[in-house]
């Protein structure tokens, strides 16, 4: 017989929340991050964007073979300034990626802290 924690009654109910808050997220969210990327970091055209995901892709897929865990985000982002760096260094607006680089130094932080609350939390109800 399995155990059953307390986590996983009505995971298919808790499951299908996640899916719906993801969707929301990016349905409201998303176009902010792609008119951050695509125009505020750097004005991309079609042929740059192609050079960008082709290279994001190859970088994804080099890491993978080799093991390393990667960021897809980091390596995107990083493709899309390589692509506006390629053009001229000026192309890149350098403001906006510091706020990106500074977003993730505090997202990991951020993110531990959260899911560190959020078990206490779990654990506390579930005594």
């Amino acid at each position: 017989m399995h155990d059953l924690h307390v986590w996983s009654i009505g995971s298919e109910s808790h499951a299908l929340s996640c899916h719906i808050a993801i969707a929301l997220g990016t349905m409201f969210g998303g176009w902010r991050i792609v008119r951050t990327m695509g125009n505020k970091l750097t004005r991309l055209q079609p042929m740059g964007g192609v050079c960008a995901e082709s290279s994001a892709a190859a970088t994804l897929f080099f890491a993978s073979f080799k093991g390393i865990p990667v960021s897809t985000t980091h390596t995107i982002t990083g493709a899309i300034v390589g692509v506006g760096s390629a053009n001229r260094m000026s192309a890149v607006n350098w403001n906006v990626a510091s706020r990106v680089v500074w977003a993730w130094v505090f997202t990991i932080p951020g993110a531990a802290s959260v899911a560190m609350v959020s078990y206490w939390f779990v654990e506390t109800l579930s005594r």
